[in-house]
């Protein structure tokens, strides 16, 4: 089983920072495409970004130069550097990692169609 857990989300204010952490069951991180994603009530899942384990990094046009994705490989956590936050930024967060082994050009992609295992989500609330 892969489970995730995220957490780090809160209410700040525009201009502020969060830095949200993502920690694994299993080692999924170092092996598989991991993700960030955000959401809104009734709206379609937003890829914010993804890294694979050799460092390879993608980001929404949204959040570049903001958001900063990286790993922990030692302890299965993954984090999500949030910078500059602006209310568009409000959404439920989600950590996610891939389907099976995902090539690198495959996890740029940021589709949500490719990941399987997926984070209870923290909520990021900027205002």
């Amino acid at each position: 089983h892969v489970q995730l857990v995220e957490s780090g989300g809160g209410s700040v204010q525009v201009g502020g920072s969060l830095r949200l952490s993502c920690v694994a069951s299993v080692d999924t991180i170092g092996r598989y495409c991991m993700g960030w994603f955000r959401q809104i009530p009734d709206k379609e899942r937003e890829g914010v970004a993804t890294i694979t384990s050799g460092g390879n990094t993608s980001y929404a046009d949204s959040v570049k130069g903001r958001f900063t994705i990286s790993l922990d490989n030692s302890k299965r956590t993954m984090f999500l550097q949030m910078n500059g936050l602006k209310p568009d930024d409000t959404a439920m967060y989600y950590c996610a990692a891939g389907h099976g082994t995902i090539a690198t050009l495959t996890c740029r992609l940021r589709r949500s169609v490719d990941f399987g295992y997926w984070g209870q989500g923290t909520q990021v609330t900027v205002s």
